[in-house]
């Protein structure tokens, strides 16, 4: 059936792939993530699940993102449900994927805070909508705060950054997916 809740994501071959696409050793991979060859190795070989945070790290130093490592991760399917988990007992901050396989588009919810340090580029168009909370949201040197409800949409390759303002915030963020190349091309001067 199209319900993939009772297989568990696999996201080591993914890395795998892309490591040696890359013509990359664990080592250059651990220098760059910093993390350890031997957890690296684990997590290639499904023996460790990475956490949000190291497979950001990873992805970084695979120079991709932990969306497309996730979408990686699953065969595509013509019909998928992803089905919403309780909330999280512990209140930490959390992401999960809306949208399993290697698709057209990827979807991510965030619930609470994450890193607001760190700055997204990506090189294809996306919008975030806020289901619940606020998020302020700085890119191209301006501010934006947005409400629940609210939408805000990028052009393929903005820099921003964004960050929570109010417990519990909701935020959906929906993007063409890496792999299509949906950037037009700029006219040559």
């Amino acid at each position: 059936m199209g319900d993939h809740k009772e297989q568990p994501l696999r996201v080591g071959a993914a890395v795998r792939r892309r490591r040696r696409a890359l013509e990359l050793t664990l080592a250059v991979v651990a220098e760059r993530s910093g993390l350890s060859v031997p957890f690296l190795s684990q997590i290639e070989n499904e023996r460790a699940r990475p956490s949000r945070g190291s497979l950001e790290k990873v992805a970084d130093a695979l120079r991709t993102t932990a969306v497309e490592l996730l979408a990686a991760a699953d065969p595509a399917c013509s019909v998928d449900v992803v089905h919403a988990d309780g909330p999280e007992p512990d209140g930490r901050p959390r992401m999960r994927s809306l949208v399993r396989g290697h698709h057209q588009m990827h979807a991510q919810e965030f619930t609470g805070d994450h890193d607001a340090g760190r700055e997204f580029q990506y090189r294809n168009d996306q919008l975030m909508y806020v289901a619940d909370g606020a998020v302020d949201v700085e890119a191209e040197g301006r501010a934006y705060r947005l409400g629940r409800g609210d939408t805000l949409y990028l052009t393929g390759g903005v820099r921003h950054r964004w960050r929570a303002t109010v417990a519990d915030t909701r935020v959906v963020v929906v993007a063409v997916a890496e792999h299509i190349e949906a950037v037009q091309d700029r006219p040559r001067q």
